[in-house]
């Protein structure tokens, strides 16, 4: 398996409470609740498990009819008796344990695995809308945002009362600069439940983007008030002081992001070019180099930064 480190965003991951049909097994309803326990009390391991039984109990080996001359003429044809090769799911809850599953495995930083899971799930429902918006989050994640764009789009068709599929969303608009979609989105979002610590960190992100700098402050704090665990929020207010030119409030929320989240390439550079406009090009370099580490492909950027950063210090000595 292969584990990413994605950036902390304004994404959601919605996973509803799924209701077992009739036909549902004892042993699956059990293990889904489980699971669901132990993801919200952040016990993935256990919780990647727990659905793992909830999907095996859910579904049953498929009855193949087979002859004597069939099984003679596998044997000699060397064909494998897989007996995966013979499961079939016989209760759409299946479809619920693998989008579970797949939520469990992203928050364990699995991507490929949780977009296994989420595809599983949607070859046996594909109108399970919470599954279009987990596979929309990791395309986001790996930066491929027409189709991350694409499966939130799906997930509102089917259900245009979810939230957190237009707050998805908005967040790949404001990434391809279509701030007037993101509103439109993120309206969407108020207009059906309270602004969370996310919607906040985007609206902020949509005013820094319009160099609405004061609005911006203000949405950002807010998300970092409602939610202290928020990089996005103080890496957005991190950004905004440093365009006020509080370097060192700057330096505060950058350092406070990366606390949260080591993994961020944009708040290594940012906080690096801060450190360089106040003199300290040591603990500047170290960051440089630690934003490169993560995000090679920034490199003709930050250098241009640097340069930028440096004639500022330079036209104020």
């Amino acid at each position: 398996m292969r584990k990413y480190r994605p950036v902390v965003i304004g994404f959601v991951f919605l996973l509803l409470s799924f209701h077992a049909t009739a036909q549902t097994p004892t042993d699956a309803k059990r293990f889904f609740d489980r699971g669901a326990k132990d993801l919200g009390q952040g016990n993935l391991d256990a919780a990647v498990e727990d659905y793992s039984r909830a999907i095996e109990a859910s579904s049953r080996l498929g009855t193949r009819a087979k002859d004597s001359t069939k099984l003679t003429s596998s044997a000699r044809d060397g064909d494998s008796m897989n007996p995966a090769d013979g499961v079939t799911a016989i209760d759409p809850f299946t479809a619920n344990a693998y989008a579970a599953r797949g939520v469990a495995r992203f928050r364990q930083n699995f991507l490929d695995d949780a977009l296994a899971d989420f595809n599983s799930a949607l070859r046996i429902n594909p109108r399970l809308a919470e599954a279009y918006v987990g596979r929309g989050v990791i395309y986001r994640l790996k930066e491929d945002y027409d189709r991350a764009a694409a499966e939130f789009e799906r997930a509102i068709a089917i259900n245009p009362r979810m939230a957190e599929a237009y707050q998805d969303r908005a967040d790949v608009r404001i990434e391809r600069h279509d701030l007037d979609g993101a509103m439109a989105d993120i309206n969407r979002v108020l207009a059906m439940k309270s602004p969370s610590a996310e919607v906040y960190s985007l609206l902020g992100q949509v005013h820094l983007m319009k160099a609405e700098l004061d609005a911006a402050l203000v949405n950002f704090s807010r998300a970092v008030e409602l939610n202290p665990k928020l990089a996005s929020g103080y890496h957005g207010r991190g950004t905004v002081l440093m365009k006020l030119a509080d370097l060192s409030g700057a330096i505060a929320d950058f350092t406070r992001a990366l606390e949260i989240n080591p993994d961020l390439p944009h708040s290594y550079l940012n906080r690096g070019l801060a450190l360089l406009l106040l003199g300290k090009e040591s603990e500047a370099n170290s960051d440089f180099e630690k934003c490169l580490l993560l995000k090679p492909d920034l490199a003709p950027d930050l250098q241009r930064r640097i340069e930028m950063a440096k004639q500022m210090r330079t036209s104020k000595n």
